[in-house]
């Protein structure tokens, strides 16, 4: 090595150096990151759960109603989907909108595929699934259904699930060729599918029955057995309640070796043996459950509710299925979040327009925020786990 290419190495290794010390404050990760829902503003809090703070909000994203969000592989960028059809992809680092859309006239949520390359949205009007490019949010792929669809989720080895409501069907679409979509179908599983959730590992899909007491479930280890009658007839005999809110299956509790179920109406939550997927207890709680949340660790199970009891949380024992403890946050409850590793969890309190942050060990308010009537909560973490 000659001197002179040595000299021109060290100042562009000093230069190097020099501008990344000089950018060293402007650079940050993104593990600790999320978005917080304002359903009647059409806005978004970008918050950090390190320091329990609020970063900044972001603006112009329509009818959040209903909004969901999933996040790009690398968490700096999360897709929102809002109810009017609207999807937004957001710079959660620089708090802007890189690109809007609108791609339907009712959107119920989305999902984005194993390799983060692909970004899908049901909807109910027209009905279908859509497809879009992550980075560009181009269109790429336009799936007709002929009904509503529910319960989209991302699946193993590049594939998508979702449910049709009117029609009764689950359909499995492998989009590794989005110009030729390989869809299996399944039909008859029954009455009103409206939601659906993958279990932990992405193995099982479970939709949840409107119009009968039941669920379907497929094992995608071995769809040639079909779609399974998991909890059939679980409120055979009893006297059945008013629906004040469907619960939410994504938010189904997976802790040891058993599933944790909001039933659908009533004041109960329902266990299984996640093995053999039968009934194996049955937990009375405050009012009819909407997400029933396991705590990272699996040791415990938080418990929301559906008005008129939506000022209160519950959390079950998973050794002994018992209430250890009832919380009264505030006027409707709506969304949980569990830190990644479960020390704290966040809850929005929409009537309230707050957010609270408890210690998941003590059951102590550690912080609230404003927040003008906060929904979902989802932090960054889920950029790397299946089904969400």
């Amino acid at each position: 090595m000659n001197n002179t290419f040595r000299k021109i190495l060290a100042i562009t290794v000093s230069v190097f150096a020099l501008c990344t010390n000089l950018n060293a404050s402007e650079i940050r990760g993104t593990g600790d990151l999320g978005i917080i829902i304002e359903r009647a503003d059409g806005s978004i809090l970008i918050v950090e759960h390190s320091t329990d703070t609020i970063l900044g909000r972001v603006e112009g994203f329509g009818n959040l109603s209903h909004a969901s969000a999933v996040f790009s592989r690398d968490e700096r960028y999360a897709y929102v989907f809002g109810r009017e059809g609207g999807l937004t992809k957001v710079d959660i680092l620089t708090q802007k909108v890189v690109k809007r859309i609108i791609q339907g006239g009712n959107s119920i949520g989305g999902a984005i595929s194993q390799d983060g390359k692909l970004v899908a949205v049901s909807n109910y009007e027209p009905g279908g699934v859509k497809l879009f490019d992550a980075e560009t949010l181009d269109l790429v792929a336009d799936l007709k259904t002929g009904s509503k669809t529910v319960g989209l989720v991302d699946a193993p080895d590049g594939k998508f699930i979702f449910s049709l409501y009117d029609t009764g069907e689950i359909w499995v679409a492998d989009f590794t060729d989005v110009k030729k979509p390989d869809i299996t179908k399944f039909k008859d599983i029954g009455s009103l599918p409206y939601d659906a959730l993958l279990t932990p590992g992405g193995r099982y899909y479970v939709a949840g029955l409107f119009g009968e007491d039941g669920m379907a479930m497929l094992d995608l280890w071995n769809m040639d057995k079909g779609v399974k009658r998991v909890m059939d007839g679980y409120g055979k005999g009893e006297k059945k309640l008013p629906v004040y809110k469907m619960p939410h299956l994504e938010g189904w509790a997976s802790a040891d070796d058993l599933l944790f179920v909001p039933a659908i109406g009533r004041h109960e939550v329902l266990v299984l043996n996640k093995f053999t997927w039968q009934e194996v207890d049955r937990i009375k709680v405050h009012g009819q459950p909407i997400f029933v949340m396991a705590r990272p660790d699996g040791r415990e199970v938080w418990v929301n509710f559906a008005i008129p009891n939506n000022d209160t949380i519950q959390v079950i024992d998973v050794v002994t299925n018992k209430i250890k403890k009832t919380l009264k946050p505030g006027k409707a409850v709506l969304h949980m979040e569990f830190t990644p590793r479960g020390e704290k969890v966040w809850m929005s309190v929409r009537d309230d327009n707050k957010v609270q942050v408890y210690d998941t060990r003590s059951y102590e308010l550690l912080t609230e925020m404003p927040a003008l009537a906060p929904s979902g909560i989802f932090f960054t973490n889920r950029a790397h786990e299946i089904g969400l």
